[in-house]
């Protein structure tokens, strides 16, 4: 596998985030779901899992609800002012009250300690499933009434109706980028995802690929309206 089919593969995986103040559960969950070819974010309390949610944008959450500081069912009723990522309570036997509460603030779905590991990794693909199924029309990103079109199911992107050819790495910054539309993300941010973990940390391979891709897709480079920077921060996709 070369180095753009493995960044292909790294941004086709599902991402979970798992956020639970006990480092024991995290491991065992983490290494869990990776085995079963998940892309796997922790946080070990509610206010890093709210600061990570826009640059991770994972496709699902699994959320302890006894926590120090921030607890599940406020960190839940955070993620709902602004998205409808299923979100997967873990609570401990005989919670019901909590749970009714946590459900009714938005979660999707709760399981009880301990678990089975096999039942949590079926109650996350099932979870997983019913998301695609829902979401499945926002594959078709749309951007400024139209102009730029991505269209995920197919792996193109069209600008005013024409397509515009773009590398596999291209694409993927691209979408990463699109995905969070309105958040600022660092650069290192954007490697980490793009590039994967494990790659050099060349920092200058953001800064010339978001100066390709705007030469592609943007009127005006100079004056970007797609891919814009803030400075001292980073790059954020405007959103419409």
């Amino acid at each position: 596998m070369n180095a753009l089919d493995s960044t292909a593969t790294l941004m086709d995986k599902e991402r979970v985030l798992i956020v639970d103040d006990d480092p024991e559960m995290l491991n065992l969950l983490q290494a869990l779901l990776e085995s079963r070819g998940f892309a796997v974010y922790t946080a070990s309390n509610g206010e890093m899992a709210l600061h990570l949610l826009p640059q991770v944008a994972p496709d699902l959450v699994i959320l302890d609800v006894l926590m120090p500081g921030l607890n599940g069912k406020e960190v839940c009723q955070r993620i709902r002012r602004h998205s409808s990522v299923p979100i997967l309570f873990l609570t401990a036997v005989g919670e019901v009250d909590s749970v009714v509460d946590g459900l009714n603030r938005g979660a999707d779905d709760y399981m009880t300690k301990p678990f089975h590991p096999s039942e949590l990794v079926a109650r996350v693909q099932a979870m997983m499933r019913r998301a695609r199924l829902s979401v499945a029309p926002r594959r078709l990103m749309r951007f400024r009434g139209g102009e730029l079109v991505i269209n995920r199911d197919l792996g193109r992107v069209f600008l005013r109706e024409e397509e515009v050819p773009l590398s596999p790495l291209e694409y993927n910054l691209l979408v990463f980028l699109a995905e969070r539309a309105g958040h600022i993300l660092p650069p290192e941010t954007i490697h980490r995802a793009v590039w994967g973990p494990n790659s050099d940390g060349d920092l200058s391979h953001v800064k010339w690929y978001i100066w390709r891709l705007r030469q592609k897709i943007e009127a005006d480079p100079r004056n970007p309206r797609f891919i814009c920077t803030d400075r001292g921060r980073g790059y954020y996709f405007a959103p419409d």
